[in-house]
């Protein structure tokens, strides 16, 4: 059964960091890919960053780059999700979910989410 467990979110002010993970379980990890997505209340879910883990391939959206790192520890089957210079913007539920193989294929498997508040 493929499980993916979000932690890392929490309250913090503009300007400060957050760094959440996503502990996967029940596939094999090397071949799938990681995404990271987000809803603001009221807002549409919207995609972040991902990452396949076959290649080491990372993809941003504009409004995160250069904010937002994405990595991968294999060994753990982990994918973190740094993010600095929070804004209130970025304020949302974040889940992460996979893919088979590359960011372009379809996320099927999701996590239960992680709130991230970011007060101004």
């Amino acid at each position: 059964e493929v499980q993916l467990v979000e932690s890392g979110g929490g309250l913090v002010q503009a300007g400060e960091s957050l760094r959440l993970s996503c502990l996967a379980s029940g596939f094999t990890f090397d071949n799938y890919a990681i995404g990271w997505f987000r809803q603001a209340p009221g807002e549409e879910r919207q995609g972040v960053s991902c990452i396949s883990n076959s290649d080491g391939s990372t993809y941003y959206l504009d409004f995160v780059q250069g904010r937002f790192t994405i990595s991968s520890d294999n060994a753990k089957n982990t994918v973190y999700l740094q993010m600095n210079s929070l804004k209130p913007e970025d304020t949302g539920v974040y889940y992460c979910a996979s893919a088979r193989s590359t960011c372009h294929h379809t996320f099927d498997s999701w996590g239960q989410g992680t709130q991230v508040t970011v007060s101004s």
